[in-house]
């Protein structure tokens, strides 16, 4: 077998593949052995008719579309890695030659991954991310966890705060007249939650147990109800019942029931500390390391074909669907309720596909210009270090996997990003607290 590869505009080209005459020969035996067990020729038992009458009735070019898919797919794959090319697409094929005794030949327009002209990636200015907890942290992550055992206590007295929960009647109308969906008894609403059409919240506060209102507010121009969108529309509102959140004092106890490893206050804000710091760090090191790819994707010039971005698409419309699921969803459902339908959502998603395969590209092309290599014992490392994330076991994952190719290429990017993050120019923050 021979092939030959030239290159064409942008970053397709043909692939022109000779595959010798005696496996053509072999290809049509085969296909022979196939067809002739799919025919009735009267005087013959199925599939005991004679390779020249078969021939003489239906034509030897009868076998030529079955051996073409023979040999086609063996021929492709040699050809790809004889002439080193990367397709990232189905090719195209054109069938030259086919015929008994005779070379098989045909061409395949191939869409191959294009070239990837680096800009700079070491020595990037990125901005230092702040590690040190302060105490305003520490202090604002326990107000949040005693906002969860919190109580809600009816207010017997005083007014309506941002933050309590009404319970309200109220009945919309525009112009005099109600609308659909306009209306509701015993709602609870809290108030400041962002809930309700802007200023309609906002207009409760001070309102007190009993008490009725009108509540004039404006729908949004860009409301989905396109008949209410913009309009100004008067609520009756009562109040039927005040509620605001009792939170509990930390005490020893209730350190206790926040952290069953904590006995006192002190031991409780001791560890939580400590995981609050280690969280920290994290995060202001995966900043660091994404405004680094950012910067070194954006130094980078690449032509991306839409085959490239079409089947990240793909990826990323299937990890979409898997994460809805999760919520009791399918994508066709989805559809349904976001008025979207699949083109919609990869036009949508379209942006993020090509940054996504820019910055893959980008980190593969930098991986090979500085030789990154993966050893064994990386691959060993990454391989426990998902076993305890997972609680899989290592042989279990192996299996899950069939090889670690996967896993392989994942360390071989990360110490990319590691390159880059050590390698960089850090400056200042530029925040202002």
């Amino acid at each position: 077998m021979t092939a030959t590869w030239e290159k064409k505009e942008g970053n397709e080209g043909v692939l022109t593949v000779t595959v010798p005459a005696e496996k053509v020969d072999k290809a049509l035996d085969q296909a022979f052995k196939k067809v002739v067990k799919q025919i009735n020729v009267p005087g013959f038992r199925k599939g005991k008719v004679p390779r020249p009458i078969f021939e003489q009735r239906f034509g030897v070019e009868a076998l030529y579309q079955d051996a073409v898919d023979i040999l086609l797919p063996e021929a492709y794959g040699e050809a790809i890695d004889e002439t080193g090319i990367n397709p990232v697409a189905q090719p195209e094929v054109s069938v030259t030659q086919i015929e008994k005794g005779k070379d098989f030949i045909f061409d395949a327009t191939v869409t191959v991954e294009p070239e990837v002209e680096l800009g700079e990636y070491k020595g990037l200015k990125i901005e230092k991310q702040e590690t040190e907890l302060t105490d305003e942290e520490l202090q604002e992550s326990i107000d949040h966890s005693l906002g969860h055992l919190a109580e809600m206590v009816v207010k017997e007295d005083g007014a309506v705060e941002n933050g309590d929960t009404v319970n309200i009647d109220f009945s919309g109308s525009v112009d005099g007249e109600e609308f659909e969906g306009g209306q509701a008894e015993g709602y609870d609403l809290e108030v400041g939650s962002g809930s309700f059409i802007p200023g309609f919240e906002e207009q409760l506060e001070g309102m007190k147990t009993g008490e009725e209102k009108d509540v004039v507010v404006t729908f949004p121009e860009e409301y989905h109800a396109e008949e209410l969108a913009g309009k100004e529309a008067t609520f009756k509102t009562k109040v039927n019942e005040i509620k605001y959140k009792e939170v509990p004092e930390l005490t020893d106890e209730v350190a206790n029931e926040l952290d069953s490893n904590a006995e006192t206050v002190d031991e409780y804000k001791e560890n939580l500390r400590k995981r609050l710091s280690e969280q920290k760090a994290t995060e202001a090191e995966n900043t660091e390391k994404e405004e680094a790819i950012n910067k070194a994707t954006d130094n980078t010039t690449i032509d991306i074909p839409e085959a490239m971005v079409n089947t990240e698409l793909d990826r990323m419309i299937q990890e979409f669907g898997q994460r809805i699921q999760q919520q009791g969803l399918d994508l066709q459902t989805y559809y349904q309720i976001s008025g979207q339908n699949e083109e919609q959502l990869r036009e949508q998603m379209k942006d993020d596909a090509e940054q996504r395969v820019k910055t893959n590209l980008t980190l593969t092309a930098i991986a090979d210009a500085e030789n990154v290599e993966v050893s064994d014992e990386d691959i060993d490392k990454e391989l426990e270090k998902m076993s305890e994330q997972f609680n899989i076991s290592v042989e279990d994952i192996k299996s899950t996997l069939g090889n670690t190719d996967i896993v392989k290429n994942d360390v071989r990017i990360q110490k990319v990003i590691d390159l880059l993050r050590d390698n960089a120019k850090y400056v200042e923050s530029t925040k202002e607290d």
